[in-house]
């Protein structure tokens, strides 16, 4: 299985996600690769659409690999085994603050007049591109885990099988559209996978906000 681009996966989460129509859902896009695919099912789905804002740490002289992950509120995923690969408590301690900065920056970029929406007592939905090493996931279902959200999706159009197994207990339900054994890259499922620039980011945060001032 292979998408065109993210809207195209879109889409077809879209329509796996149907049942959520009707609920007025949260979707919570993982910056920044997601957004494109938030933006598109929360309007599909009539529901708001918000970024959850967490950050993979990567490993030493491996960036690409993802250690564990940091997400708004500061609470780290660290992966078992990051201290293999160099990762020991020094370094995965300056590594969270790097990127709680980069965290902090983009809340202000991103949603300069508010915070992130209130999740309590909702249907959510978290999306990503695809789950490689889950951590990122992993930090963003913890983290609207704690606004005591009614229901918490997790919404990929593709996933590394061990990681889908990984992230499964912390949602309340899991909607993955492919889970091939031979998993490798996430990119490598999409036949155009640009990457996502700040710029995109707000221009979809901002139609949002527009379209929901806009009388019912």
């Amino acid at each position: 299985m292979r998408f065109k681009d993210r809207l195209d996966a879109a889409r077809l989460l879209a329509l796996a996600l149907d049942k959520y129509r009707g609920t007025h859902p949260l979707v919570l896009a993982i910056p920044r690769g997601a957004v494109p695919m938030g933006a598109f099912i929360a309007r599909a789905l009539g529901g708001h659409f918000d970024v959850v804002l967490v950050r993979k740490l990567g490993a030493p002289f491996n960036p690409e690999l993802a250690v564990g992950s940091v997400e708004e509120g500061g609470w780290n995923y660290i992966a078992p085994y990051a201290g293999r690969v160099g990762a020991d408590a020094t370094y995965l301690e300056q590594e969270s603050a790097e990127q709680m900065d980069v965290i902090h920056r983009r809340r202000a970029l991103y949603t300069p007049k508010r915070g992130p929406y209130d999740a309590q007592g909702r249907v959510v939905i978290v999306v990503d591109d695809g789950l490689a090493t889950g951590a990122s996931m992993k930090a963003a279902l913890h983290a609207v885990r704690q606004r005591h959200p009614q229901r918490l999706i997790c919404a990929v159009p593709v996933a590394a099988p061990d990681s889908l197994d990984d992230v499964r207990p912390l949602a309340d339900e899991i909607v993955c559209l492919y889970a091939p054994p031979g998993f490798r890259a996430v990119g490598m499922y999409y036949a155009d996978f640009p990457q996502i620039e700040d710029a995109e980011v707000r221009a979809a945060l901002g139609s949002a906000s527009r379209d929901e001032r806009q009388p019912g």
